[in-house]
This record gives C-alpha cells, structure tokens and sequence, in this order.
C-alpha cells in the first residue's frame, strides 16, 4: 500500500511543528530512513525512549533518524507542556532526536501527518487507527512508510533494525 496521496505527497510533505517552536520540517529528511513514533512521557512504555535514542545513535551517521511526535491521547500520559516534554526527555532518557508539537493521532483532530501514515498496516495487517503509545512507522528513502511496529515491538527488535538497515543499504 502506497502512502501518497491522490497528489503523489509523501507524510514528510506533512506540515508540523518543532517542540521548541518554529516548523519541524520534515522535508529536510527527504531521502533518508526516519523511524516516527507517537511518544509519551508518563506510560509503561516510556523507558522505550532509551532504546529510540539507541537506534538514532546507531545508525544516525548513516542518514538515519528518529522524530518523536507527542501525544496526550492514550489515558493523559503527556500532559506536559513543550518545555516539559522537552526536560524531561533530555534530563530522563538523554534523548537528542528531534520531536514535533504535541498531536492528535486519532479521531476528528488526527494530524494530517497520522492521516499519512494510519492507512500503512503492520506485519500483523492492522491498519487504522493508532493503538497506543510508541506506535512506530519507518519511512523509506523514498518518503514513504515501509513498516509499521506495534507500540509493544522494542525499538531495538530484530525487525525493527533489519528494516531499518534495508532502508540503509
């Protein structure tokens, strides 16, 4: 399944802004592998931050990044505002890949980026909506999704890095 749109635009055609203010602009990581997870910092997966900035850190000299997209939509678990969202992902979990604004990834305020990207089914076929957080979508060099990961699948998953290095190679 192709997540282009009827006119050929890709989720990083996707306007949305930085956590610190200003435009994230995902055009920048045109022909580069990007890993985007809804994150949040008060759920029983948070600690996945650690293992996200891993990877980033790995393949990172390879053109590879992660983006961070928060979310307060799955039982209020970021409520924070920017400057929180950003303290304690740099204080907590030393994270250094850049993240968005927070958004909406379901329902009638869903971000277009997440309109984008919900269509793409994962190994299991679930497409739609967004399960939970930590839900993972990796883009391709060619700006469109190539696999998306359960929030319960690791960062670090054998299937996870074996696509990510597909998109490398």
């Amino acid at each position: 399944m192709t997540t282009a749109d009827s006119n050929g635009a890709s989720p990083l055609d996707v306007e949305i802004g930085a956590l610190r203010g200003g435009p994230a602009d995902l055009k920048q990581y045109a022909g580069r592998p990007v890993l985007i997870v809804n994150v949040a910092s008060k759920c029983g997966l948070t600690p996945q931050y650690a293992v996200l900035e891993q990877l980033h850190e790995r393949f990172a000299g390879q053109g590879f990044t992660v983006l961070g997209v928060p979310c307060n939509q799955f039982a209020g678990q970021e409520p924070g505002s920017a400057a929180e969202i950003a303290e304690f992902c740099s204080a907590t979990y030393g994270v250094t890949f850049p993240l968005t604004e927070k958004v909406d990834v379901n329902g009638e305020d869903r971000h277009p980026l997440y309109d984008r990207l919900a269509g793409f089914a994962d190994a299991e076929g679930h497409s739609g909506d967004i399960r939970w957080n930590f839900e993972k979508f990796l883009i391709g060099r060619d700006g469109e999704v190539v696999a998306r990961f359960s929030p319960q699948t690791a960062p670090d998953a054998p299937e996870v890095v074996a696509a990510v290095e597909a998109q490398l190679a």
